[in-house]
């Protein structure tokens, strides 16, 4: 398999859209969780795992001057991996989970329906997980054949409206007719499979492949052979691992040796990044792991929380509130999570200030302040708006899961009923900061200064001297206006005062004016008579009232709850 590039394209679509059978027609091999071979799969009709098979083709020639293997030898072959997804709504969190593992998506669009509501959510998943898409229109064999050029050309002109404001704008369609025959790998009076088969080739490209760094392996599926151990079969996300290394069970806090290993039904002696695979160990129950996360001893922990630049996806409807609960896919994980929006200050982005410039390299920063925000601003979608604006969330967990420290997140509403055509997507991002503290609320999260700006408004009942004035409506009754002492306050008037203290029992307090009051202040504050008015040549009108404004911000997560003001 040396001179073998593996590729993986991800199969994806609305449930009933063909795309099982369009991975059997083409496939050669299929693993033991290909076409649906599970009982309940079979008996319900419909995908409800993550499916593998491939088939190999000569490399293509457009790879070939940049195309090498481990030892700088030119690959001959290319081995494209079909990952074929569950079309279910009810299964969104496992297709988010297949789709983190391919370097490429084909999207499967029944040719007589068209874009779907399952579809939809595919082509978002497909934005943020990959830059190269093509789409299949299929069954094609069900349009009667001389309707068929004509309705095929409907379906293209549809599918690139739908597609130009997407980075898939001029991705290639094309009509296929997956027509399953006698055995599983004929495909006997099929349409258009040479045709997508070139089309896959031209589309390859090398990806990005690292067999150095930590060893890092995403389970799909486990199971046991007997006299042989157990299987756990799935793909290298990074890293490389060969026969007899060890590896841990993360969330199991077991350590293996690897027995043997296996491409396809290949026996191989080492895996490196982009490969799909089996690993065989020993003395290991394979109920104990359905899916998961193994990797290099030491290298993956429990994380119960997270920091991430958050970008809204555009057609989710909803707005996203600060303390809502939404369900967070990492991996093939999926939890529950508290939400917490904070950005740089909004009025100092343009400044020259070291706070605004710091804060445009989207670098997490202790020494920075950052500002709290009450829900997901519509300007992170990329996509969307050209003057996209930088956001942070941070998510607590309802238990700790297993992941990479930068691993991308999506969050999304999987309680939304299923039959309302609508999407449940509602953002994603990477981790830039992960809780591996259990107590991460006390110890991390307070060297966050994200603040509140807060603001309180009083009126002058009246003036007591020139220098102090007399206070009310600024503070409840109950209010400890201790804590609020020698704070500064700003009246109407354009003067400038501190908090002095209280004035009798009512929550009235002293303002004091260092400077004393203005002239024109004076004028008008002597004037103040509490319910009385005061005439002019006209009429009667209440006197204008002198305000009094207090301004300060809080720290959210501040264990003190200080009131800082600038």
């Amino acid at each position: 398999m040396d001179n073998v590039l593996n590729f993986n394209i991800g199969v994806l679509g609305h449930v009933d859209s063909g795309k099982t059978s369009l991975s059997r027609v083409l496939s050669t091999v299929g693993s033991t969780a290909s076409f649906d071979k599970n009982p309940q799969s079979k008996e319900r009709g419909i995908t409800l795992d993550l499916g593998f098979s491939s088939f190999i083709v000569d490399f293509p020639e457009h790879l070939s001057i940049s195309g090498k293997n481990k030892d700088g030898l030119s690959f001959e072959k290319l081995q494209i991996t079909l990952v074929d997804c569950p079309g279910h709504a009810s299964l969104l969190k496992t297709i988010i989970g297949g789709a983190q593992i391919i370097d490429m998506m084909v999207l499967v669009v029944d040719v007589v329906k068209g874009m779907q509501t399952q579809t939809a959510e595919c082509l978002i998943i497909g934005e943020i997980l990959c830059d190269k898409m093509i789409v299949v229109l299929n069954k094609v064999d069900l349009v009667e054949e001389k309707k068929r050029v004509a309705v095929i050309e409907k379906m293209k002109k549809r599918m690139l409206k739908t597609l130009a404001n997407t980075k898939f704008a001029n991705c290639p369609i094309i009509p296929v007719a997956a027509k399953i025959g006698g055995s599983e790998t004929e495909s006997s009076d099929s349409i258009g499979l040479d045709d997508l088969v070139t089309c896959l080739k031209a589309e390859a490209y090398i990806p990005s492949r690292d067999a150095t760094g930590a060893f890092l392996f995403s389970v799909d599926h486990c199971f046991s052979i007997r006299g042989q151990g157990s299987v756990m079969t799935g793909t290298v996300l990074n890293g490389s691992v060969s026969v007899g290394d060890s590896i841990e069970i993360p969330a199991l806090k077991e350590v293996k040796k690897v027995k043997s290993m296996q491409m396809f039904r290949n026996s191989v002696k080492s895996i490196t990044q982009g490969d799909r695979a089996g690993i065989c160990v020993t003395q290991f129950d394979p109920k104990r792991l359905e899916r998961g996360l193994i990797s290099s001893p030491d290298y993956l922990f429990s994380i119960y929380g997270c920091i991430l630049k958050v970008h809204k996806i555009p057609y989710f409807k909803g707005i996203v509130k600060n303390g809502a609960k939404y369900h967070i896919t990492v991996g093939h994980e999926t939890v529950m999570a508290k939400l917490q929006f904070f950005g740089p200050p909004r009025r100092k982005l343009n400044d020259d200030s070291a706070n605004a410039n710091e804060a445009k390299n989207e670098e997490l920063n202790y020494d920075l302040e950052y500002i709290y925000d009450d829900e997901l601003n519509e300007k992170t979608t990329l996509t969307k708006y050209k003057d996209h604006i930088l956001q942070y969330l941070i998510l607590e967990f309802e238990r700790p899961v297993i992941c990479k420290q930068d691993a991308l997140i999506i969050g999304s509403r999987l309680d939304t009923d299923v039959n309302l055509n609508t999407c449940r997507l509602a953002f994603h991002g990477r981790i830039l900061k992960a809780f591996i503290s259990r107590d991460y609320t006390t110890t991390v999260l307070p060297l966050l200064k994200i603040y509140k700006d807060k603001s309180k408004v009083g009126i002058v009942e009246r003036m007591n001297d020139e220098y102090t004035v007399i206070v009310k409506n600024l503070f409840k009754k109950e209010t400890k206006i201790a804590l609020f002492e020698n704070m500064k306050v700003e009246l109407s008037t354009g003067d400038v005062g501190n908090i002095w203290g209280t004035f009798g029992q009512s929550g009235k307090i002293k303002v004091y004016i260092p400077n004393g009051l203005s002239e024109s202040s004076k004028e008008t504050l002597s004037k103040l008579k509490p319910n009385k008015k005061s005439k002019d040549e006209n009429n009667v009108t209440p006197i204008e009232p002198v305000q009094v404004y207090l301004r300060f911000k809080k720290y959210i997560y501040d264990t003190h709850h200080k009131m800082i003001q600038n």
